[in-house]
């Protein structure tokens, strides 16, 4: 399968709204991060998104993206659910609904969000039409297996992904051991790593490389970084099989 990341930023992106820092005048494009969210394209074709950031439409039209399968839902904040109702280009497109998949917490917040949206069809698509369905252990989209990742996010339990030898997961705090268990055998490893100073719900820096050596996937890849991480001079101080993503890094992955 493919894993294109979509967005490596966090909530504010990069370059910051007024911000006069030098990451966000950086002329490096690995330095412009937008929303944090990735995709994934099995084997067959089948598309599955992770999070629907509030710039999942740039970031649709900059990856040629021509359909959406299914949509894998982490946590219901804005930086990662405000672009659903770009979701309904697919659904006029294909005059189809698109399931989401969430745990229950989240679905409920996205259900007050999104009222609108998901829904049953009807003969009119003039918004999106997305099924959803909540998820607390391993499930299937089409003949792919999908293992949900039970993670925490401050005081939340939100989730990250596994599908085959690659894991997802995105604004974490807290990974418990029986999530560590899910997680052997892994091959590819896209991590929260929001800033260099610790944060009340978020990996920071050394929490992420350590986490990345406990695990110890064949290549981790930092993802829903803040400006204070600059791509090149970062880089140049990881540990070998350690990466900064960035918006639009493809990777191939064999399961």
């Amino acid at each position: 399968m493919r894993v294109t990341v979509l967005g490596a930023g966090s909530s504010a992106g990069t370059p910051v709204i007024g911000c006069q820092c030098a990451v966000c005048h950086s002329d490096n494009p690995k330095n412009k991060r937008s929303r944090c969210s990735s995709l994934i394209t099995m084997d067959d074709g089948t598309n599955i998104l992770i999070d629907t950031s509030p710039d999942f439409k740039m970031q649709a039209m900059r990856e040629s993206i021509d359909k959406i399968d299914a949509v894998l839902y982490t946590h219901h904040h804005a930086d990662h659910c405000h672009g659903m109702d770009d979701l309904r280009a697919y659904c006029q497109k294909y005059k189809k609904a698109i399931p989401i998949f969430a745990n229950q917490n989240t679905m409920s917040e996205l259900k007050l969000k999104f009222q609108y949206a998901i829904r049953e069809e009807t003969k009119f698509w003039e918004t999106p039409v997305l099924h959803a369905q909540i998820v607390n252990q391993l499930f299937n989209i089409g003949s792919h297996e999908v293992i949900p990742l039970p993670v925490i996010h401050g005081r939340m339990e939100i989730l990250g992904y596994r599908i085959g030898r690659f894991a997802y997961i995105t604004d974490v705090s807290e990974i418990p051991d029986s999530t560590l268990e899910l997680l052997q055998g892994i091959d590819t490893l896209m991590l929260d790593c929001l800033r260099f100073e610790p944060h009340f719900s978020h990996y920071g820096f050394k929490q992420s490389l350590a986490m990345a050596e406990k695990i110890n996937p064949k290549r981790t890849f930092l993802i829903h970084m803040t400006h204070d991480i600059e791509y090149d001079a970062v880089s140049d101080s990881l540990p070998e099989h350690v990466f900064l993503a960035y918006d639009g890094l493809k990777l191939q992955i064999n399961n």
